[in-house]
């Protein structure tokens, strides 16, 4: 269907008068005002999306802005520097935003967003609402997601990282040191990233020929107690496993912390893997061992795309996978023989 308006550039005056609404009116919604209705913001954002308008007056901020959900970890500290490399390079600024939950960030923030006016937003887990989304297009506001928690749409710029190959290498190492009873910790049984890993596990015991036991499958958060609290469990089990995978090398701490209050010898009776590769894993005792994930390769990457999307270059390739790789430490041995 053609547009009654004319084939030049839509002006603000030309979406006033087809959206029937006034010029200010217009004007709050692409400035992400509050005090206009849902109704009338989702007409003209879907007016301003057909006519593909994209804002030019008013200068951009040099700043690029990252969004967490939480920022209480020091997973966030490995992609914070990988966001501040880039920024330096660019001469941005980087401003940290703690919103929402792990799947979108709080309504507000996009009017806050909106106000600030960033080159360009990289988000961590999040998706963002279509709402949310077509009032920062409109703005010419580029985006990209870090280790997405869902299956982003393909239009969606994201990075993350070879997940279930870090849950095949994982549980392959464990096999290779001859343990037949492994557990796996993941995180949020809801995060792609979590179902992928246990993904990769469950692969590499079928290519072992053995059995899957649910039981010793189990689902959490990826932080410390996370992992203990599930691991007080597993290892308090008749059958007991001789080799805890953790989904996350906070998790995997938590599972050393459990052995230790069972008075389990780590490596000789348990065998304990953890993914991230954090600094802190390097530090614990015993070393662990663990699957590397490129945390600030793939914040890079994620600010990289964003910079590139905001001057006008679009990606070949919107959605990027980093390859994982096992370190091998002290947390893992040869499974004990059974007496």
């Amino acid at each position: 269907m053609q547009s009654s308006l004319p084939s030049n550039p839509v002006t603000l005056a030309d979406l006033a008068s087809e959206a029937e609404v006034s010029l200010s009116t217009v004007s709050k919604v692409l400035n992400g005002r509050s005090d206009v209705s849902r109704k009338t913001r989702a007409k003209v954002e879907t007016l301003l999306e057909e006519h593909g308008y994209r804002r030019k007056g008013g200068a951009k901020s040099r700043l690029l802005e990252l969004v967490f959900h939480e920022l209480e970890s020091a997973w966030a500290l490995e992609i914070i520097r990988g966001v501040e490399n880039i920024a330096r390079e660019k001469g941005l600024s980087v401003v940290l935003t703690e919103s929402g939950t792990r799947h979108s960030p709080s309504p507000e923030w996009v009017e806050g967003v909106i106000a600030r006016r960033p080159v360009g937003v990289v988000l961590v887990f999040s998706d963002l609402a279509q709402d949310s989304r077509r009032q920062l297009e409109a703005r010419s506001i580029p985006f990209a997601i870090i280790d997405p928690a869902g299956d982003p749409a393909p239009d969606v710029p994201s990075v993350g990282s070879a997940n279930w190959s870090g849950g095949m290498m994982a549980t392959r190492h464990l096999l290779d040191l001859g343990h037949t009873r492994i557990a796996a910790i993941t995180g949020p049984e809801d995060m792609m990233c979590s179902l992928a890993r246990i993904d990769g596990y469950r692969s590499a015991l079928n290519a072992a020929a053995l059995p899957l036991d649910k039981d010793l499958i189990r689902y959490g958060n990826f932080h410390v107690d996370g992992g203990r609290d599930h691991a007080l469990e597993l290892l308090s089990l008749p059958d007991r496993p001789t080799a805890i995978f953790a989904g996350s090398d906070l998790q995997a701490l938590g599972v050393l912390d459990a052995a230790r209050q069972l008075g389990i010898s780590v490596p000789e009776e348990l065998s304990i893997v953890g993914y991230d590769d954090l600094q802190v894993a390097q530090w614990s005792s015993p070393a662990l061992t663990t699957v590397h994930q490129p945390l600030i390769e793939m914040a890079e990457e994620a600010a990289r795309m964003v910079v590139r999307l905001f001057e006008g270059d679009q990606p070949n390739n919107l959605r990027l996978d980093l390859a994982t790789s096992l370190v091998v430490r002290q947390s893992t041995a040869p499974a004990p023989v059974s007496s």
